[in-house]
């Protein structure tokens, strides 16, 4: 039985989980959301949740602390200028969780995890979204004229080279 075995291993060596839990962190950070699969989003929020702790400390051992744990000195300065400001007011739970439902090419149960209190990261998907959807309209419906046409070209290029090839046999027989 697994009693008092908090550590989520996700199939990997120490040094691994280690490496991808801090990477994860550092994208969170400077991404401000990421989407991951659910049991790596569970497996991120108690690092980066202690990493938001350090950065409320401030301290020059806590900073050396994330740096040690991290890896990325630029991670770890937007932690502590931008993020953990944020936080100051806040007793825990720094992050949340959101389901999105299963992967399509694994059925790997896929979630985002953001900051609770990022500044405008629904306004910045709505835009490209917009932007999205008028690039695809014009898109599917210039590439559906073409394979109209084309469809139509080739009945006519067949019935053109069947006749070419019967002009082109006499002509060379006269040409000879």
């Amino acid at each position: 039985m697994r009693h008092q075995k908090k550590t989520v291993k996700l199939g990997r060596t120490a040094e691994h989980r280690k490496a991808l839990l801090a990477n994860q962190v550092c994208s969170l950070i400077q991404h401000q959301r990421i989407k991951t699969t659910l049991a790596k989003a569970k497996a991120v929020r108690p690092l980066a949740e202690k990493m938001v702790t350090l950065g409320k400390k401030g301290s020059l051992h806590a900073r050396r602390t994330a740096i040690a744990t991290l890896r990325q000195v630029d991670a770890v300065k937007k932690l502590f200028e931008e993020i953990a400001p944020r936080a100051a007011d806040r007793n825990g739970g720094y992050t949340r969780i959101i389901k999105l439902g299963l992967r399509k090419s694994d059925a790997a149960p896929v979630a985002f995890i953001e900051w609770v209190d990022a500044p405008v990261a629904v306004e910045e998907t709505a835009p490209q979204e917009a932007k999205g959807k008028k690039g695809k309209a014009t898109k599917t419906t210039a590439a559906a004229e073409p394979k109209a046409k084309p469809a139509r070209k080739t009945a006519a290029k067949k019935t053109s080279e069947k006749s070419a090839d019967a002009e082109g046999k006499g002509d060379t027989k006269s040409a000879e």
